[in-house]
Formats: structure tokens, sequence, C-alpha cells
């Protein structure tokens, strides 16, 4: 490497930590994680319905549930104790039975729950909630994270199922702690990712 190119190199090398740096702190210490989640879950209702729907966000790890997942559940545990659906319908491979169960242990009717199994993405959410749901009238209200809603709204409106849509503040709440945010922005980044995705194929 010639001393002109080596200097180029030394100076782009220089630009991009200089860009990364100002990039974190911007993530860190200004409330953009916490805009764009706010941005993601608009526009959204009450939980007021006939129907409650929530999908898991990933699969047990060691047969623990993924905390977004308990998050979601927790929240459909407390709208269901205001307002008793008559259906509940838990969505997500490998996590739906463990999503049951938790309703169940907390006072939900076994014989109202149905259980999807096999959703491995949000895009099959949608579609098997859809053959599920066959049928069933009323107010549909899907339960999920504030980064998630924007894509999971629009993904079940294609799938034929028009939703009220009430999200759990799971990335607003945690973003309050500087220590994450960080991780956060990448949560959005690949959820951001995820929607051109899905764009793209025709699927929201």
């Amino acid at each position: 490497m010639d001393r002109d190119s080596g200097g180029r190199f030394y100076r782009a090398t220089v630009r991009v930590l200089a860009l990364t740096g100002l990039l974190f702190l911007l993530v860190t210490f200004t409330p953009c994680v916490s805009w764009y989640a706010t941005w993601l879950e608009r526009p959204w209702a009450d939980y007021q319905g006939d129907v409650l729907v929530i999908v898991s966000a990933a699969q047990p790890n060691s047969g623990v549930m993924d905390i977004s997942t308990y998050w979601r559940c927790f929240m459909g545990v407390v709208y269901y104790r205001e307002h008793p659906y008559k259906e509940v319908v838990v969505s997500g491979q490998g996590a739906a039975q463990g999503m049951k169960d938790f309703f169940v242990l907390n006072g939900i009717p076994a014989e109202r729950i149905l259980v999807d199994n096999e959703a491995t993405n949000t895009r099959e959410n949608a579609l098997n909630t859809a053959k599920l749901l066959t049928g069933v009238s009323g107010r549909i209200v899907l339960v999920t994270s504030d980064v998630h809603l924007f894509r999971a709204r629009r993904a079940f409106a294609k799938a034929g199922i028009h939703v009220s849509a009430s999200p759990v503040p799971d990335v607003l709440k945690r973003a309050s702690d500087f220590s994450v945010r960080s991780g956060l922005f990448v949560t959005e980044i690949r959820e951001t990712a995820s929607i051109a995705y899905y764009w793209f194929h025709g699927w929201i």
C-alpha cells in the first residue's frame, strides 16, 4: 500500500469511526428510539372487542417464554380481566402452547383459547389466525409490541382480518434505560428491514 492509499484508508476509517460514535451518541442520549417506536405503533385503538389475538415474539429459550412474548401475554390477561373476550387466539410456533398455559393459569377458560402452534413469522400468524377465525364475527383486537404493530396490522389486513390494534409499550418502556437504547435501536432497524421485506413481497 503506497502513502496516498494509506492516507485515504486512514481518513475513511476516521470518518467511519466518527459517524459510528455520533450515531451512538444520538441513539443513547436523544429520544429518537422512543420517537420511532411511537410512530410504528400508530394508529392504535382500545382493547374492547370480541376476540383477542396475541402473537409470540420468539420461540422459548430453554423452555422459558421470551420476554416480549411474556409482556404481550401479561397485557392480554389484564385486558381479558377488564373485558372478557368470547375467544382468545395465541399464535407462534413453539410458543403458543406456553402462551395458552399462561392464560389458563391466570384464570382464562381453556375452552375459549384457540392455538396456532405452526406460525413461524408474522405473515403466518395472520394466515393461520384467519383460518382459526373462519366464521367468527365481532371486533378482533390484536395485541403485540409497539415496534411490531405497523407490520402486524398490515399483514393481518392482507390476510383478510381487519384488527383493532392495541400495542404493548415494549420498546417505549425499556427505552427509559440509557444502557439498552443501542440494542433497542438495532431491534428497530431489524423491524424496518422486515417491513421493507414484507412490502417487497406484497405481504403488507
